[in-house]
């Protein structure tokens, strides 16, 4: 699947089983050389109640990629300056999925006037945001459930949206 085919599309509450499925899973298959077990169950824990996971998915601008029906990915932005919860299914990892998640999300942040992203980078998704020119800003750990979760905050500058020059009429 190339990038171009990737369907993006509003969070819906219909959705909250699905993503839930494909959080524990992203976390469960992609973060294992980053965090132990305790640390991946709890992480997952943390989604388990679906009343409390919708509320975080409706607190800001969540999308979803999907094809065929499937949720591939999602992820949210909170006050126009803050990317949140980026899940990718691992089937679909390094398919452009969380690209064209974050490429979306740092457009509609830059047109309702954000001049910076922050996002609390997994160990498991520091090279991605490297990549795509966020700044390391600080080292972070927070206490979920009985055991201690490591991450990075990190930011990007988003350039001014200037519209498409008019063309020259001849």
């Amino acid at each position: 699947m190339t990038k171009t085919d990737h369907k993006l599309r509003p969070f819906l509450p219909v959705d909250i089983k699905a993503l839930q499925d494909l959080f524990a899973q992203s976390i469960e298959e992609l973060t294992a050389d980053s965090y132990d077990e305790a640390q991946r169950t709890a992480w997952i824990e943390s989604a388990e109640d679906a009343a409390a996971f919708g509320a975080q998915l409706s607190d800001g601008l969540t999308l979803v990629v999907g094809s065929g029906g499937e949720a591939q990915g999602f992820a949210t932005l909170k006050n126009n300056t803050l990317l949140q919860m980026l899940y990718v299914h691992p089937f679909s990892a390094g398919q452009g999925v969380g690209s064209t998640l974050v490429d979306a999300l740092e457009r509609i942040a830059a047109a309702r006037g954000s001049a910076e992203l922050t996002v609390e980078a997994s160990d498991t998704a520091l090279p991605f945001f490297e990549k795509r020119g966020y700044v390391a800003t600080q080292r972070t750990t927070r206490m979920l459930g009985d055991v201690w979760l490591a991450n990075t905050t990190m930011k990007k500058g988003l350039g001014p949206l200037t519209p498409a020059a008019p063309k020259a009429v001849s």
